[in-house]
């Protein structure tokens, strides 16, 4: 009887852990929270929750591109928020980009939204053309941030560098705009979707200028930067198109995440990108068609799994 009894307890005691070994953790990396990666990555776990089985999502900001790519070659996350030039370097193992060997257990998921390089200033600056940068004072992002290697590569096209500016400041968006509202910097460059709630609670509080990045910087500056159009009245003030330049953001993971976690999902993202895209509006740029658009590293063979499914094939970069 004491060994029935035993058996049942340890039966039980077992039953109970069950659970937890079968939970899937998904921690989605993001970025700063005053962006579009973080609240994207909300939307994400919540989805996750819904729709992964067995899964315990989380959400971690961080300061973006870089540092997620880096977690996800460390195996401290699942899924990662990235811009493709950070990317391309990151599986390359650029030193200068902040990566000291190459990112080799990188996998790509899927392409999702360009990210628009959107430099903004105060009106009171007079700044209206990149060449008006010299001698301002300029936020250029997280040090070794995406969006801090986009400032580098855009200003090079414009022939400018660092050293051409009175001052560089290295700070996430929201504490960018801050400094700008109390008249201690002059203008900002922020990579992020069309919208972002930085540059709408700038444009609130003083009046904006949004800086043309011309169409002949952006084919110097060539690949993976395509040229793009920041539409009239998408922040307030902008009364006028404005041409600028965009890449494009993937999501990825690493190869030691499971399969079938990797193709659930993906399969989740593409069931709810009206979800995605109450969060924020840069998810209505997700289109399946174009999720396999110049992914430069190798496909995660779950996500490879669930595109087969649906027939996109991978098209040029």
């Amino acid at each position: 009887m004491r060994r029935a009894v035993g058996a049942a307890a340890a039966l039980a005691l077992a039953g109970t852990s069950l659970p937890a070994q079968a939970q899937d953790f998904i921690n989605v990396l993001t970025g700063g929270t005053s962006g579009v990666y973080y609240p994207l990555g909300v939307a994400l776990s919540k989805v996750f929750t819904d729709k992964v089985q067995g899964s315990r999502p989380s959400v971690q900001a961080t300061k973006a591109s870089v540092e997620n790519l880096t977690l996800l070659q460390q195996g401290k996350g699942e899924i990662g928020f990235t811009l493709g030039d950070s990317l391309a370097m990151g599986w390359a193992g650029d030193e200068e980009a902040g990566f000291k060997s190459k990112l080799d257990k990188l996998r790509g998921i899927t392409a999702i939204y360009p990210n628009y390089i959107q430099i903004v200033a105060t009106q009171e600056s007079g700044i209206k053309s990149l060449a008006d940068l010299k001698g301002k004072r300029l936020s250029v992002g997280a040090p070794k941030s995406g969006t801090e290697l986009n400032a580098r590569a855009i200003l090079q096209g414009a022939g400018l560098t660092y050293k051409d500016l009175g001052k560089v400041e290295y700070l996430p968006f929201g504490e960018s705009v801050e400094l700008m509202k109390n008249r201690q910097l002059d203008a900002t460059l922020q990579s992020a979707g069309l919208g972002v709630s930085s540059i709408r609670d700038l444009a609130t509080s003083v009046p904006i200028v949004v800086v043309e990045i011309p169409a002949s910087v952006v084919d110097k500056v060539g690949t993976p930067y395509v040229k793009a159009t920041i539409p009239a009245n998408t922040y307030g003030g902008q009364t006028a198109p404005v041409q600028t330049a965009a890449v494009v953001n993937y999501l990825v993971t690493h190869s030691g995440v499971k399969d079938e976690t990797v193709y659930q999902m993906t399969k989740a993202i593409y069931e709810s990108l009206p979800d995605l895209a109450a969060a924020h509006a840069a998810a209505k740029d997700i289109k399946l068609e174009s999720a396999l658009s110049g992914m430069p590293v190798p496909m995660h063979p779950g996500a490879q799994r669930y595109f087969d499914e649906k027939g996109i094939k991978k098209q040029g970069s």
